[in-house]
């Protein structure tokens, strides 16, 4: 019979498998997707397998699955590990809390308040504001347009949608925005999709016109999205010229910082988000910048009577104890929720803000340095700008998709591709804090000998448009 310390000991035992590979073979050996139930034995049986059976199953899955902790994945908004965060969600899958009441999650309940009224604070939110832990940026998103619908027509909770509620947002952020509108009951064709400039920061001056033309035609002006770092080129829309118009016109504000609003951790980049103690609402992954596993998002609200007004419910078979401050449940999507916050709060705890600090603006150093190697290479062609970590190029004449799709097939690299402004190039994302100098640069090196090595990938015709 299996015991809980046995599992330990094999959870160690596979561990040590990871880190062989990630040293060893650090682009896990791709498995075709057609091929995958035939490779690897994935099936649910009627009887169980034996513990070396299992074993040997488990070590086949760690082997073949990505690793997204090593010098040579790029491929997300998300890379790394930190082993005090690490640790943390190690701790939590043992306690085993659920984050809904105080009975149940005791000292972890101040855990993950400590955690959102330090970074209230540190946004410029007062004393009334609060927060939650949603699964991740999109419900994040989601769940400050709630509050905002909530807010501009709070007869919707109980009657439903009555009125013609206008979203705003980029047309270069996240797409969660327009699938959050369907599920609001907004509908995907009242979001308004505002141009930005070249850098892809949303434009002030077009959000006003749509806004006022909005107006002019009946419509709501409800709640404008502002990113602080666009999925693609990192981005940081201007958050006091927005709220300017937001605030005229009495328009929740939302800052997405999923991406890169950790930025406010750092003295020297939290600039990027001036004027965010202006939003109603604010949000950022802690499973993005800061490196702890995956997922770890956090939302701000100015104002925590928005969290009630549009969360809470009574349970009289649930909340038996202790007062709503301490029965999270009641102003979180959720019911039932995995504790998110202790692995965030390890990590914290054993670094210290200046330590986050240190995190976040050593990917801002490595952004610097692949900028750098970029624009001192004529084979190199730059579509990104300073003061972001996605570092956006192409290489030559070859074909950003085809590159990047047969360094992945090849298990050379894995780094993504994306496009703006019908530009399409290679995604090169500074994201894991563990990497170098050394790691940056063997990236190009990579790169580059494959490139020589494989001779026939497809060209497309060089585009003339750069930014600098």
């Amino acid at each position: 019979m299996s015991t809980t310390r046995n599992d330990l000991a094999l959870f160690n035992e596979l561990v040590e498998t990871l880190f062989r590979e990630e040293t060893n073979n650090p682009v896990a050996d791709r498995i075709d997707s057609s091929k995958l139930y035939d490779t690897i034995d994935l099936s649910l049986n009627d009887q169980g397998v034996i513990d070396d059976e299992l074993k040997l199953a488990l070590k086949n899955i760690v082997v073949a699955t990505p690793k997204t902790a090593t010098n040579l994945f790029f491929n997300q908004l998300f890379g790394g590990r930190q082993g005090k965060a690490m640790l943390g969600d190690l701790l939590a899958v043992m306690l085993n809390n659920s984050m809904y009441t105080y009975k149940v999650a005791g000292p972890q309940v101040g855990i993950e308040q400590g955690i959102i009224r330090k970074s209230c604070n540190m946004i410029g939110y007062g004393s009334e504001s609060n927060g939650t832990f949603p699964t991740g940026g999109s419900m994040s998103n989601y769940m400050a347009l709630i509050m905002g619908r909530d807010a501009k027509d709070p007869d919707c909770r109980s009657k439903g949608m009555t009125k013609p509620l206008i979203v705003y947002t980029s047309k270069a952020s996240h797409y969660s925005n327009a699938k959050n509108t369907s599920f609001a009951g907004i509908g995907r064709n009242n979001i308004r999709y505002i141009e930005t400039d070249l850098e892809g920061k949303m434009l002030a001056a077009k959000f006003e016109e749509q806004v006022l033309l909005d107006i002019k035609n009946g419509f709501i002006p409800t709640y404008v999205n502002v990113t602080a770092g666009t999925t693609v080129l990192g981005a940081f829309d201007p958050i006091d010229e927005i709220a300017d118009i937001a605030e005229k016109h009495k328009i929740w504000l939302h800052a997405d910082g999923a991406y890169c609003g950790s930025v406010i951790f750092s003295e020297k980049y939290k600039h990027l988000i001036k004027g965010v103690e202006r939003s109603d609402s604010f949000s950022y992954n802690a499973h993005k910048m800061i490196g702890t596993p995956l997922t770890c998002s956090i939302i701000l609200v100015k104002d925590k009577k928005h969290l009630h007004d549009s969360f809470s419910n009574d349970a009289s078979y649930l909340y038996q104890t202790d007062g709503d401050d301490f029965n999270l449940g009641k102003t979180s999507f959720q019911c039932g929720r995995r504790n998110d916050a202790l692995k965030f709060w390890t990590l914290w705890k054993s670094v210290g803000t200046n330590g986050l600090e240190k995190i976040v603006d050593h990917q801002f150093d490595l952004a610097d340095i692949a900028r750098d190697y970029i624009q001192n290479n004529p084979d190199y062609s730059l579509y990104s700008f300073d003061k972001s970590i996605s570092i956006c190029f192409n290489y030559r004449d070859i074909d950003p998709t085809a590159l990047c799709t047969a360094l992945y097939e090849h298990q050379a690299t894995v780094v993504g591709f994306g496009s703006f402004n019908e530009e399409t190039f290679v995604r090169f994302v500074t994201i894991n804090a563990n990497n170098s100098k050394e790691d940056i640069l063997n990236f190009f090196k990579v790169l580059e000998q494959f490139v020589a090595e494989n001779p026939g990938l497809k060209k497309v015709e060089k585009h003339a448009l750069e930014l600098s």
